[in-house]
């Protein structure tokens, strides 16, 4: 398979075209402030990484940190809710999604880290990021020290520690997402909104799944991220292992309860993945991270390197975003190949 960089957004587009979704859904007309309908939503308590959270009203001045955590919001049509957005520039296309509306109405505040002075600028409600996507204790910012000057905050699913040290994961990768979009849609009075979005990506998704590689056929996929070291990787509890199971694929490191981590080459090559899928992001571009791993003399005789089947998947593609299902559907294609 040769090396091919295809936006896995171009499948979400013609997907979302076909069932109506996306940021342009129906509004559902009762989710307004000071409507009564609205009035008697509130109270609503959804349950965010273990802990009850309860909301008396939606937040109106949300902040957002990264990619695919911006999209969730946008994919719900919630820009009105947003005060603005924090992202590096090294993220992507934002062009050419279904919901690029939302990046042209809402503030891009920072492309710098989030911190606790720029949400207060802002005059945030809520803040909606995640560990190690924004949160970190080493730098100060948690929920527990934005609550001390009363703003809110949602983790995002995929980042919950499940209790063994800092490990993130708590359930299936495509679980958080449809959680969270739940959740939202409940803390938002757009509760069908999100529902009519998950039963399409579900759907989506069991559309690519039926044309997906089954049985002896799955070829053995490695996710790389980064690192010459040491990779770094997703374990079962980051999105690439459901895009890659869902796509047909087997996940050579399913075995690890954590979602995004490192691992020994020794291991790696000790699996033989068939297929690797390059994580597109970041000041190392994905043909100089397909250079390396095709320089990299210990992995010479792996399968993946010396049949050439290395597929590339932009980092929103990857990570918890409303861009999930395209990129199975995607990569189940590249997987239809890689063993016909």
């Amino acid at each position: 398979m040769q090396n091919r960089i295809r936006p896995a957004v171009v499948v979400l587009a013609a997907a979302l075209a076909l069932t109506g979704c996306g940021a342009d859904v129906t509004s559902q007309g009762d989710g307004k402030d000071g409507n009564s309908e609205a009035d008697r939503h509130y109270p609503v308590t959804v349950e965010n990484c273990g802990e009850k959270k309860s909301f008396d009203k939606a937040p109106r001045r949300v902040v957002t940190n990264d990619v695919g955590i911006t999209e969730i919001m946008f994919a719900l049509g919630l820009e009105d809710h947003m005060a603005g957005y924090v992202m590096p520039d090294d993220k992507g296309d934002m062009t050419s999604v279904p919901w690029k509306d939302g990046y042209q109405k809402t503030k891009w505040l920072s492309k710098e880290r989030i911190n606790k002075e720029l949400v207060l600028d802002a005059r945030a409600d809520l803040v909606f990021a995640g560990w190690n996507y924004g949160f970190n204790e080493g730098e100060g910012f948690t929920p527990a020290e934005l609550k001390r000057v009363g703003v809110d905050s949602y983790l995002l699913s995929e980042s919950c520690r499940n209790g063994q040290g800092k490990a993130r994961g708590v359930m299936p990768p495509l679980e958080a997402l449809y959680t969270d979009l739940r959740n939202l849609g409940m803390i938002f009075d757009v509760k069908d909104r999100a529902d009519t979005l998950v039963a399409s990506f579900q759907k989506q998704v069991e559309e690519a799944r039926a044309k997906a590689p089954k049985g002896s056929d799955r070829p053995r996929v490695f996710l790389y991220d980064d690192g010459k070291d040491k990779p770094l990787t997703s374990g079962a509890y980051a999105g690439p292992h459901d895009i890659i199971t869902k796509a047909g694929g087997d996940h050579i490191m399913k075995d690890l309860k954590d979602s995004w981590t490192t691992v020994g080459w020794e291991t790696v090559v000790d699996r033989d993945p068939e297929v690797i899928v390059i994580n597109n992001y970041g000041d190392t571009t994905a043909a100089q991270k397909r250079a390396f791993l095709k320089s990299y003399k210990p992995l010479a005789n792996v399968s993946a390197i010396k049949n050439d089947r290395i597929v590339v998947l932009d980092y929103v593609d990857l990570v918890e975003s409303p861009r999930n299902p395209a990129a199975i559907s995607s990569l189940a294609e590249d997987l239809r190949k890689s063993v016909s």
